[in-house]
């Protein structure tokens, strides 16, 4: 008889010190590649197996749907495995394909399905449709539980109209897209419109005050909410609600938060709200059968323009732990162990990570062998350095058959350099991904598609509605849409109110009250079939009643043909999401759609070549990694040179790059690039001097500079350098110190030269201390 195997022993001592943590805060600081997920997902395991701790007490946040998905499968298949050595003495494997069915089916209805598991947005989305009636914000607004989530293009959409049509603003001093990233942001930091008018008292602040306002009237009226509502309502629920946090707070007794760097302030209220039941005082929070459990890494924030706010890792001891330091604290383990990249990539991404002062001491520990040299390429421009990344791609494509174009990732600091690559690949017949290009659900006739099935779920949704009333063109026009819509503003009720009783439609429409009777009885066809169809269903039927397919198909072009097909797509994620899903409603379906991500469906290996940000790369690894344009002002950017903390941030975004690689690391960067029409000479990155020269080879035959300061004749000796002092830079000639930051080895000075200032790190620049 084979006995049941300890499922922890694969762990490593960190891993497992984590894992068996029961109740009470732990920290998790996690390096790339050192298995936080494995960590993760052996921990729910744990809890449910060891402790007995019932799956639907258990609140999972992952960073996107994808690392969800990724998750309950491990925890499916650790489970299907832990039956089968107890039922059938038999790894999962050596069972039949009947026997290991009906097992992962039995550990899904009794472990996977009572799990929540997801990201921040889709779960505490779920919450609110269970609990946002019970909710009114600070000016008595209210919302129905199926109220619809508006994506960003309804947003801006919604913030334009506002901005110039009903406020009639200068889109030049108030451009919508700023006006509603404002908005956002406000939402991030917990401002209502009132609270930002305070915050920002001057005329634009109070203007956009005012947009704010009226943009949460009109959200209101749509019973609508946005991604930012998402978090943002749920802790205004909690606060004003001690019933329904009591709730919820008893329902999720171990929480768990993966990518806890990339929280902002908003969302580590709701982590704080749910594990202490709103308790203020620490003295005062039971962890009895209770445990918060984060996860996460200092040096892999680089979300900031998101609102990110790495400082609540940071603080993680001071909130929620002993602490005590790092050498005997209870409450932090370190995951140091990488598993993913070669020791000659991670010693490179630590030496670059030490530069910064912001973070948590730890060190990426190699557990494979030193690998080949990171190659540095210089390139005399920016085609030169596309030909190259190209050329290596073929090369080693032909000298290595495991590796296919799906090996390879090319990641830059801006989407725009992206344009010398994608042309260089066409010309070598090269099959390429641009992964944050327009998504599947941005696309007109899916979002077409999912404005029928927004209104048949919610008719109060009029933003959907004015979509569909005319598509396809069934004869309703401009004026008549205004006049139905002047009618429900001055009543104050959604426009399916008006369009729904059929005295106004013929008092108002006239000669289109047909056309509109015959949306109208559609529509409520479809509603009272949504109460005992599936999504699927609901989408075929609508799609062929409204004509919309049978318009595309009298087109008779190529991109008619791709809509359609784009349509019949929707549908297999339709189907696929109710073989996936208990609840295969309509609305259940929206919500997922409205939550989903291009880098959800990011599958690494497809056989194509990645190009992507470096902020799109986060949580991704390939064999073979090209960081392109490695030159100072683009990478790191302009604005970070002039600010020590945005300089930290773009160094993270460097180690994150760097730690993408498995196999094999290139840098490359430029003599000179064309920036705005002119070719301007271009500067060697800083980060590429923060590198150790001994794990670098280079096509430039000049000596790399030595990593001592120089000066006064005495080369190896260390300067001290004080405000006043002048210093000669080889590229940016005579400056003088402005600024000496941080201090011992984490000394940068800000120097001000002829160009304007910059930080420089004195240890690894070849600069000169004027006598």
């Amino acid at each position: 008889m084979i006995s049941t195997p300890d499922f922890l022993a694969s762990l490593n001592t960190s891993q497992r010190s984590a894992v068996e943590h029961f109740c009470g805060p732990l920290l998790v600081v996690a390096g790339a590649g050192s298995g936080k997920t494995r960590a993760l997902t052996y921990r729910i395991f744990h809890l449910i197996n060891h402790h007995k701790v019932h799956p639907e007490n258990i609140l999972a946040v992952t960073f996107t749907n994808k690392a969800a998905r990724e998750m309950k499968e491990r925890i499916e298949r650790l489970f299907s495995q832990k039956i089968a050595f107890e039922k059938y003495q038999k790894p999962l494997d050596a069972l039949t394909s009947q026997e290991q069915t009906a097992l992962r089916s039995k550990v899904y209805r009794t472990v996977i399905k009572p799990l929540w598991i997801g990201t921040f947005h889709s779960l505490f989305s779920r919450i609110l449709r269970y609990d946002i009636n019970k909710y009114q914000d600070e000016q008595g607004r209210t919302w129905q539980r199926n109220f619809s989530i508006f994506d960003e293009s309804d947003t801006q959409s919604l913030v334009k109209n506002i901005t110039t049509k009903q406020l009639n603003l200068d889109d030049k001093k108030f451009n919508p897209k700023s006006v509603r990233y404002a908005i956002s942001n406000a939402k991030n930091l917990g401002l209502s419109p009132q609270d930002y008018a305070q915050e920002n008292s001057n005329y634009r602040g109070r203007v956009i005050a005012d947009v704010y306002e009226e943009y949460q009237n009109q959200l209101a009226a749509n019973n609508a909410l946005d991604f930012d509502d998402l978090i943002l309502v749920p802790v205004r629920l909690f606060q004003q609600n001690d019933t329904v946090l009591g709730y919820w707070h008893q329902q999720f007794r171990h929480i768990l938060v993966d990518e806890y760097q990339d929280t902002n302030r908003i969302q580590y209220d709701l982590v704080r709200l749910l594990a202490t039941n709103g308790e203020p005082k620490s003295e005062q929070w039971n962890w009895e059968q209770r445990s918060v459990f984060v996860v996460g890494d200092a040096d892999q924030s680089i979300y900031s323009f998101r609102m990110a706010d790495y400082t609540i890792l940071l603080g993680f001891q001071e909130d929620f732990g002993d602490n005590l330091p790092d050498t005997e604290t209870q409450t932090m383990v370190k995951l140091e162990e990488n598993y993913r990249s070669r020791e000659n990539i991670l010693q490179a991404a630590n030496y670059l990570i030490e530069n910064n002062t912001h973070r948590i001491d730890k060190v990426l520990r190699p557990t494979r062998g030193s690998g080949e040299q990171i190659y540095c390429y210089r390139g005399s421009d920016e085609q030169a350095e596309a030909r190259f990344v190209v050329e290596q791609i073929v090369a080693l494509t032909t000298e290595n058959p495991e590796l296919n174009w799906g090996s390879f990732a090319i990641l830059y600091r801006t989407n725009a350099q992206s344009r010398n690559f994608e042309e260089v690949l066409l010309q070598a017949n090269i099959s390429y991904l641009i992964v944050g290009g327009q998504k599947f659900y941005d696309r007109k006739e899916i979002k077409d598609a999912l404005a029928y099935l927004r209104v048949i779920a919610n008719p109060a949704d009029t933003v959907s509605l004015l979509r569909i009333i005319n598509t396809p063109r069934r004869g309703i026009g401009r004026t008549t849409i205004d006049q139905l819509m002047q009618a429900a503003t001055e009543l104050n009720v959604p426009l399916w109110e008006i369009l729904s009783d059929e005295t106004s439609v013929n008092a108002i429409a006239s000669r289109a009250s047909k056309a509109i009777h015959q949306l109208a009885k559609m529509i409520q066809e479809y509603q009272l079939a949504s109460q005992d169809q599936g999504a699927a269903a609901i989408l075929d039927g609508i799609m062929e009643a409204s004509g919309y397919l049978d318009n595309l198909r009298t087109q008779g072009t190529d991109e008619a043909d791709n809509r359609v097909s784009n349509v019949l797509e929707l549908y297999n994620a339709m189907t696929q999401f109710e073989e996936e899903n208990e609840d295969t409603s309509l609305q259940a379906f929206l919500a997922s759609a409205s939550l989903a991500s291009d880098l959800d469906n990011l599958e690494e290996g497809t056989g194509r070549v990645s190009l992507m940000t470096l902020h799109s790369a986060k949580g991704l690894e390939f064999p073979i990694v090209f960081m392109v344009g490695m030159e100072q002002g683009l990478f790191p950017n302009a604005r970070a040179i002039q600010d020590p903390l945005s300089l930290e941030e773009e160094r993270r975004l460097c180690y994150v790059g760097i730690t993408r690689a498995q196999e094999q690391l290139f840098l490359t960067y430029t003599q000179e690039r064309r920036l705005w029409g002119y070719r301007e000479p271009a500067v060697p990155s800083q980060f590429l001097a923060e590198l150790p020269e001994e794990l670098i080879s280079t096509n430039v035959r000049k000596a790399r500079k030595t990593r001592k300061t120089k000066g006064s004749g005495t080369p190896s000796e260390e300067i001290v350098w004080q405000v006043g002092d002048q210093a000669v830079h080889q590229v940016f000639g005579l400056g003088q110190v402005t600024h000496v930051l941080g201090s011992g080895k984490k000394t940068n000075l800000a120097i001000q030269f002829d160009i304007g200032r910059k930080i420089i790190n004195p240890r690894v620049t070849d600069l000169i201390k004027m006598d």
